[in-house]
């Protein structure tokens, strides 16, 4: 057919009989504009049925079956199939921002863009998840948030393989591989590969703990320590061992634990060779070489190589014995103290 074979046919007529109303005088407009009112669409495309009242807008909308991309950008040479999104593109060399919010000033490149923005400010979210009722701001955040329960990640590394839900998780995550951190703190000069770490470590310059618990007050910089800290009045264990069914707060305290029955010990010593089930525990084991004690008492300014000895020490200034004999009440103020005591009910027994 002639839609096919000659795409150009129309404009060519089109720009005819433009040129004609010159002399003429029509003023053909007018009559578009009375279907809008009459709902008259008199021109049909062949390809798919579909109907339109304008010329023009037919001519364009053929575009999608001929493929034609007639206006084309002078910077790059990317080619489009319509003026308008030439236009647009052209605003990504330019770095033109036409559309500013009224609210904050804040500009944006695509009218789209900017009322999608407008709804931070009036708090308006249009788009809710069919399963569990969550309300978004645009349809492509609701889109992402639906591979939550799809469990869909379409996004693969090409490095290790790991999958994510969305395009920007891949990108951070590449830079792992990369080793790129682009985004610096100018208070202290540290740097992270996302720009969210860089905003939660920023609040330890500021002070800032945007994130309180309605139940006990504390409030948090983090919102993953936030989560976690929930946890522990709800008492929501979502991690569970497969091998002893014992349930933690956080994923990586499961992972440790798994190693208790692999017996996977993967943090050496470059000095002497031990290993670790975990990080922790090598760095405090370093201290024995170095001879570094960086935590001190409090009270009598007595220095330890490792937090936790800190917290036992104390125990002598406050008295404090945690660790109770369930047969005969006895408390003690270190664990194996205990244990060596419970030995003593076992030779009564025997």
């Amino acid at each position: 057919s002639v839609w096919r074979n000659e795409p150009n046919q129309w404009r060519k007529c089109n720009d005819l009989l433009v040129h004609m109303r010159t002399h003429t005088g029509e003023k053909p407009h007018l009559l578009t504009h009375k279907k809008t009112h009459t709902g008259e669409k008199p021109h049909s495309c062949e390809a798919c049925g579909k109907r339109f009242s304008r010329w023009s807008n037919f001519l364009d909308h053929m575009r999608i079956h001929t493929g034609e991309k007639p206006y084309s950008c002078e910077t790059c040479g990317k080619c489009f199939s319509y003026q308008t999104h030439k236009s647009r593109h052209m605003r990504t060399h330019t770095g033109e921002k036409p559309f500013s919010c009224e609210t904050c000033g804040k500009c944006f490149s695509r009218q789209s863009n900017k009322l999608v923005h407008m709804r931070t400010h009036t708090g308006e979210k249009l788009y809710s998840c069919e399963t569990c009722g969550k309300c978004f701001r645009d349809e492509s955040y609701k889109l992402v948030h639906m591979r939550i329960h799809t469990g869909e990640k379409p996004y693969s590394c090409e490095t290790c393989g790991k999958s994510f839900s969305n395009p920007s998780g891949l990108r951070e995550h590449k830079k792992t591989h990369t080793g790129e951190k682009p985004h610096s703190c100018e208070t202290c000069g540290r740097c992270f590969s996302r720009r969210t770490d860089l905003l939660i470590h920023m609040r330890i310059h500021t002070g800032e703990k945007p994130y309180s618990c309605e139940t006990c007050g504390k409030s948090f910089s983090n919102p993953s320590t936030f989560r976690l800290h929930i946890r522990t009045h709800t008492g929501e264990k979502p991690y569970s061992c497969e091998t002893c069914g014992k349930s933690y707060y956080q994923k990586n305290a499961l992972l440790i634990h798994k190693r208790t029955h692999t017996g996977e010990k993967p943090y050496s010593c470059e000095t002497c060779g031990k290993s670790f089930s975990e990080k922790s525990g090598l760095k405090n084991h370093m201290r024995t070489h170095t001879g570094e004690k960086p935590y001190s008492c409090d009270e009598c300014g007595k220095c330890f190589s490792a937090r936790r000895d800190v917290v036992v020490h104390m125990r002598i200034h406050t008295g404090e014995k945690p660790y109770s004999c369930k047969t005969c009440g006895k408390s003690f103020t270190h664990r194996s103290s205990l244990v060596y005591h419970m030995k003593s009910h076992e030779e009564i027994k025997s």
